[in-house]
């Protein structure tokens, strides 16, 4: 009972936060282009902290990206479900991001060398964990500048502000972490012949002392992928289903240190995603 109440309320509050995303996307102005997602990927050697065993997920996400007037926006939900060696545990993470174009916004030219235009962005990440053990409620704001880089696709650099919170299980009010930088890299380069390489890196410093009393450390999260659009040969439409191969390496995992069993992920995963 108990893990099934979290789970209700929890996924309901992020679908009327994931509902509050796409809103601000329609207020900010008619959307120059957009594209909507659902995917699944599967993989069998996911990590949690303090837990030391491979975990197989499967994840299913619904993704929203779009261009307006102003900027771009970005809506990620992910849905993942655990096996047994995580106690079965559901938890669902949401991503917003809302980039803004000082180029687009004064009509002049921010570009300079190899970057195409200059922006801010900022958003949020919002998680819910029904496992025993810790039970994350993690809240993040994020704030920034954004360098967009002249490349085929897009490759933004941003260096992010991240105010950080959770309320874990036994915890009798909210924690909220030391201020702390990001550097973040998202990706889309097409390859050619249908394929793509995409993906995010984040490198996020050390963000003090956690809500247990401990030390943190700096992390690093690489997640890349090669996707190949099999929705053209099917003639269903240009990259309407993708296929493809993705790859996660998570250091100090939520910043708990290396000598904490489950800190490191080298997670191989499986993907296939259907855009409409």
């Amino acid at each position: 009972m108990r893990n099934s109440t979290i789970r209700v309320c929890g996924l309901s509050a992020i679908s009327i936060l994931t509902a509050g995303a796409l809103g601000l996307s329609a207020q900010a102005g008619a959307a120059d282009w957009s594209d909507t997602s659902l995917g699944y990927r599967y993989g069998t050697q996911f990590a949690e902290p303090y837990n030391g065993k491979d975990i197989s997920k499967s994840i299913i996400s619904l993704t929203h990206a779009s261009g307006y007037k102003y900027g771009v926006n970005f809506v990620n939900l992910d849905f993942l479900q655990s096996n047994s060696t995580d106690s079965n545990a559901q938890e669902a993470y949401l991503v917003y991001r809302n980039t803004l174009d000082f180029g687009k916004i004064t009509s002049k030219d921010w570009g300079f060398g190899p970057v195409k235009s200059t922006g801010f962005t900022l958003g949020f990440d919002v998680n819910t964990k029904n496992d025993p053990g810790y039970a994350s409620k993690k809240r993040m704001l994020v704030a920034g500048p954004t360098l967009m880089m002249d490349v085929p696709g897009f490759l933004n650099i941003s260096v992010l502000a991240l105010k950080e919170s959770n309320q874990p299980v036994g915890l009798p009010s909210r924690y909220t972490y030391k201020t702390h930088p990001m550097l973040n890299l998202a990706w889309g380069i097409p390859l050619g012949a249908g394929f793509s390489f995409e993906g995010f890196m984040n490198y996020i410093a050390a963000k003090g002392t956690n809500e247990f009393g401990g030390g943190t450390a700096p992390e690093t999260n690489f997640d890349g992928m090669v996707m190949y659009d099999l929705g053209t040969p099917l003639g269903m439409g240009k990259n309407t289903v993708r296929l493809g191969f993705e790859y996660q390496y998570w250091r100090n995992k939520f910043g708990n240190p290396s000598n904490v069993p489950g800190s490191l992920a080298k997670t191989p995963m499986v993907r296939a995603e259907y855009h409409f």
